[in-house]
């Protein structure tokens, strides 16, 4: 499993965006995560799946609510990442209301969440192999803090954990 340290692995997600502007078209667009979080401090939540209880109620909102203390604590963009297509990430951000607060990434085939070693096995409840539930803050690229979930629960991984590490 990734480690604070660490330099994020190589992988591409996919961003749905509705409206064409800065370099992006409509449809799935691909973020090269290298790419991405050069010379910037990311804050990125994995979670297991879009529309699902927790996510949906308390994990995006949190983030969404957390925006502006973030950016003020130096965190340059906010990630979320699953195990879904860029489509349904795309649907869930209307859902939830993310507009350009919180970037819904797409892990559609799990190669980052297999990666970094933060995979949860849902197999038994039809789910697949999934994200596990998680957040941490990057700085150009580097693995600043990590906060891994226990098995069910929704603890460590909150926005507002992330915000207190931000701050220092």
């Amino acid at each position: 499993m990734i480690q604070v340290g660490d330099t994020l692995p190589s992988a591409t997600l996919q961003e749905y965006s509705e409206v064409e502007g800065e370099g992006c078209s409509i449809g799935p667009n691909p973020v090269d995560v290298s790419k991405a979080t050069a010379g910037k401090t990311i804050a990125i939540f994995g979670l297991p799946g879009a529309f699902t209880p927790t996510c949906s109620a308390k994990h995006v909102p949190g983030y969404v609510q957390n925006h502006e203390a973030l950016q003020a604590a130096g965190v340059d963009e906010i990630w979320c990442v699953s195990v879904n297509d860029a489509f349904v990430m795309g649907a869930w951000a209307r859902d939830q209301k993310t507009g350009t607060k919180v970037r819904m990434l797409a892990d559609g085939s799990g190669a980052f969440a297999n990666a970094t070693g933060l995979t949860l096995d849902l197999t038994a409840r039809g789910m697949g192999v999934r994200s596990n539930r998680y957040s941490m803050l990057v700085k150009d690229g580097k693995v600043a803090t990590l906060n891994v979930e226990g098995p069910g629960k929704f603890e460590v991984s909150d926005a507002e954990t992330l915000l207190k590490q931000a701050r220092g």
